[in-house]
């Protein structure tokens, strides 16, 4: 048996040697999955959808014939006509009725139909709102996990000066103490140090509030351990070029959910104005019933009982004349007796002619041909909108993409003026003012050069977009 001390021993070397496993890095369409599924808006999009599916199939049952079926069961008092019997009764009466009718619409002037299509076509405009809701999303989610790739480079970038100083300061140290350069030169370059370690904290700050920017927006529960992927991406100017505006749009025009919704929402109005004019037509309705009741009045003779005989006139000679004396025995009709007899069957047609309303009808036909009319103009609006979005996108795309040629061109200037000043520093043929300055130059060079990478990528991905290409690196 294991005593104790030896357990606690064996457990505590087992927690210094344990490592908990890492959590597998994040990729940009894992995160817009993660995002489009704990969304709330999104949920509450897709639950006022099913309202407008539950609408058009309600619809659609409305063309059915209805059917109904009811019962009563009555105490009349008083003087009344019994319904059953067809007699008088002036006493407490039970009766009980039972019926089954139904109803169909032969004719509305397409009313239901139109409606039927009207409703349809909303709930596919709601299908393709939820779809552009989705898209939104996705590119709001591709922002910002590039903005952490980029924090994340800039990190590196301030971690590696940071490196590279700490290293001259060695070097620096050395030849201060060889007194081949004056103490004035460490004094600068430690300073150089402090000023880059703030850059390494800004950086970091800003990675950590890029990463809580990216877990904000897919509604995830912890950030700890989050990371995401380190994408190799690569600048492509031909991606830029082999497309225009024009192309774009035209693609845009056919792939984009929200041009797709106000098609249907068009459809939508132009055929719930067809419905509100149908109403103006005469209606025709097929009835059809079937009844039967039960009534405490009702009787069944059973038999006749003699009792003698009774003087009921005299004849012309004088004879008296008998009658039998007679009592009819009679039961109360059965329930089962009486609901079959008392059956009772109608159908007919009934045809109902709208002639005045308070101008209800009139009225709604106008506001529907409004509605369509208003229809046809967001709908134009929404293409002029995203014509003028997409050649923004454009021209934002290739300014990216010439700020970035620029800064590349930039960064390979400030490397070589480093290395000369690196060169010179350690000769002591410069001051530690110029060396810092060569420095900054270049750290400032490779900062725009990241920034302007990924936007021109970022802005790629929003051409990207709205030409319905997947989000993806």
């Amino acid at each position: 048996m294991i005593s104790p001390k030896r357990f606690c021993f064996f457990f505590l070397i087992s927690c210094l040697f344990f490592k908990a496993p890492a959590q597998t890095p994040w990729d940009l369409q894992q995160c817009i999955n993660y995002a489009v599924a704990h969304n709330i808006t999104l949920k509450q999009t897709s639950l006022n959808n099913e309202i407008n599916k539950i609408n058009a199939d309600q619809s659609r049952a409305n063309a059915l014939p209805s059917i109904n079926l009811g019962a009563s069961h009555t105490y009349n008092f008083g003087k009344t006509i019994d319904r059953y019997t067809n007699t008088f009764a002036n006493t407490q009466v039970l009766q009980q009725n039972f019926y089954i009718s139904s109803n169909l619409v032969l004719w509305s002037g397409l009313s239901q139909y139109n409606t039927i299509k009207s409703n349809e076509f909303k709930y596919l405009s709601g299908v393709e709102t939820l779809k552009q809701r989705q898209y939104d999303l996705s590119l709001n989610v591709a922002s910002a996990y590039i903005s952490v790739v980029f924090s994340d480079e800039l990190l590196k970038v301030s971690q590696n000066q940071l490196d590279i100083t700490k290293e001259q300061l060695d070097r620096t140290q050395k030849l201060v103490t060889a007194g081949a350069l004056a103490k004035s030169v460490e004094y600068d370059i430690k300073a150089q140090l402090a000023n880059e370690e703030v850059n390494v904290t800004v950086a970091d700050n800003n990675y950590q509030l890029a990463i809580l920017n990216l877990t904000q927006l897919m509604n995830l529960d912890s950030v700890t351990n989050f990371s995401v992927g380190k994408p190799n991406i690569e600048v492509q100017a031909d991606q830029l070029l082999n497309n225009n505006i024009n192309s774009i749009y035209e693609t845009a025009l056919k792939s984009q959910p929200t041009i797709r919704s106000g098609e249907y929402s068009i459809l939508s109005a132009e055929r719930n104005y067809k419905a509100s004019k149908g109403r103006v037509s005469p209606t025709l309705s097929l009835n059809a019933s079937m009844g039967t009741g039960t009534s405490g009045l009702a009787k069944d003779i059973v038999g006749v009982n003699y009792s003698g005989y009774q003087i009921s006139g005299i004849t012309n000679k004088g004879d008296s004349v008998y009658t039998p004396v007679t009592q009819i025995v009679t039961r109360q009709t059965p329930f089962a007796d009486q609901f079959k007899h008392n059956v009772n069957k109608s159908i007919g047609v009934t045809l109902t002619v709208p002639l005045f309303n308070g101008l209800q009808t009139y009225s709604a036909v106008k506001t529907a041909k409004i509605n369509t009319l208003n229809a046809h103009l967001t709908q134009d609006l929404a293409k002029q909108t995203l014509y003028k979005t997409i050649a923004q996108a454009y021209a934002n795309a290739k300014a990216a993409l010439n700020k970035y040629n620029a800064t590349k061109s930039s960064v390979e200037a400030a490397s070589e003026s480093f290395k000369y000043a690196q060169q010179k520093l350690n000769a002591g043929a410069i001051s530690s003012f110029d060396f810092n300055s060569a420095k900054n130059r270049l750290f400032a060079a490779e900062s725009n050069m990241l920034q302007s990478k990924y936007d021109y990528i970022f802005k790629l991905k929003v051409l990207d977009y709205y030409q319905g290409k997947p989000l993806v690196f």
